[in-house]
């Protein structure tokens, strides 16, 4: 049982923390305060060609793993840009799976490059207003018109919305009540986010202000038939395909912001002087940060198994959300104990902690909440009965 990196993977790490070097903890904290797509950041990732590691070298990607993709993720939060720098690239990296697993020759010549290249900018329309995370209830309605489907409806929580040029959207192409199985009549489409039909409102929010997040209203957006991925009414099935790489990639990320809380507190507490000595010579100073690392370090082996696993092909759907639970959990608690070191100038943005504990609240809340990956867990791997 080998758990060290290998030489590509920590070249990986290496490379991707050089790039990250300009766009360090000022640079995101007057993203935090302004705003504003992180469009320089976003084109030096894509001109080194990151944004494709995990597609298929025949379509320019680099053809490597969801973990080597985790490590860039949790490398490039780490650095301090959290899930301001992670979420501008995050769904080039996993969003489109189910076109790699899913999509037509055709399809993967027409969108995978573009995503590659940095050409092109995609959003994840999934979730509605009204349903969370029930997403076998979803709403939104594509019904079919000759070769092309007209859909309505209202997408959440929809990031990069405000820049995005295509969406993969998950729509209703069965009414609810006429479906054999639950799982069916959703279908997935990926397609061009025409701004005349698709209404995008920004929501104002906590952190990540760099990164927006917005409700759509979906009114007659027609999609061609050519754009839907696979078979009509298998969406969800295919939508799966990226779920758990989701969990692994938001998982380390989380786990980068903890590393880059942590490392800022360690040294404050190194360097502040009180009662002539340093903070971080008492033991109340000392023993949470240290319970932090250890958090952190049982974290990263969990979200690098389970990225493993996926990579191998192999079911990893428990340890996919073990990972993405413990690893929000330790990322927000590292980042929280970084607020606490600093004492009243961790409550100060010039800092950056208190942006990190903003930030780190968010992996606790989404994709998907504590509470369902805790009933997943004990459905799945415990064998208790279904509890929703």
């Amino acid at each position: 049982m080998d758990f060290d990196l290998s030489d590509d993977q920590r070249a990986i790490q290496e490379a991707v923390a050089d790039i990250c070097t300009p766009y360090d903890d000022e640079y995101w904290l007057k993203k935090d305060r302004e705003g504003g797509f992180p469009e320089d950041f976003y084109q030096a990732m894509a001109k080194a060609g990151w944004l494709g590691i995990a597609m298929p070298q025949e379509y320019g990607g680099s053809g490597l793993g969801i973990l080597e993709a985790a490590l860039m993720m949790e490398t490039v939060s780490a650095t301090g840009a959290c899930l301001s720098g992670a979420s501008a690239i995050h769904m080039n990296v996993f969003g489109l799976h189910p076109v790699v697993v899913h999509g037509t020759p055709e399809q993967k010549q027409r969108w995978l490059p573009p995503i590659i290249n940095g050409q092109a900018k995609a959003c994840f329309g999934v979730t509605e207003p009204n349903t969370g995370l029930n997403t076998l209830k979803l709403k939104t309605m594509a019904v079919r018109k000759g070769d092309r489907y007209v859909v309505n409806g209202q997408k959440i929580w929809i990031s990069t919305a405000q820049v995005a040029q295509k969406i993969l959207l998950l729509a209703r192409t069965t009414p609810i009540d006429e479906v054999k199985s639950s799982t069916h009549g959703l279908s997935l489409f990926y397609t061009d986010l025409d701004r005349s039909r698709i209404e995008v409102r920004e929501i104002e929010k906590l952190g990540r202000k760099s990164v927006d997040s917005n409700q759509l209203f979906i009114d007659n957006l027609e999609i061609p038939v050519e754009d839907r991925i696979g078979e009509e009414g298998r969406g969800f099935e295919y939508i799966l395909h990226g779920m758990n790489p989701e969990r692994v990639l938001l998982a380390a990320e989380a786990t980068g912001i903890g590393r880059a809380a942590l490392r800022r507190a360690a040294r404050y507490a190194g360097e502040r002087i009180v009662f002539d000595r340093p903070i971080g010579k008492n033991q109340g100073v000392q023993h949470p940060l240290a319970e932090r690392w250890v958090d952190l370090e049982a974290g990263t082996l969990l979200y690098r198994r389970a990225g493993w696993l996926y990579d191998q092909g192999r079911n990893c759907g428990a340890e996919a959300n073990a990972a993405k639970f413990f690893c929000a959990e330790a990322g927000f608690r590292a980042a929280e104990t970084a607020v606490l070191t600093h004492g009243g100038m961790g409550y100060a943005k010039e800092y950056h902690v208190e942006r990190y504990l903003r930030e780190a609240m968010l992996p606790r809340i989404a994709p998907v909440s504590i509470q369902l990956i805790l009933s997943f867990i004990a459905e799945k791997v415990l064998g208790l009965p279904k509890s929703y």
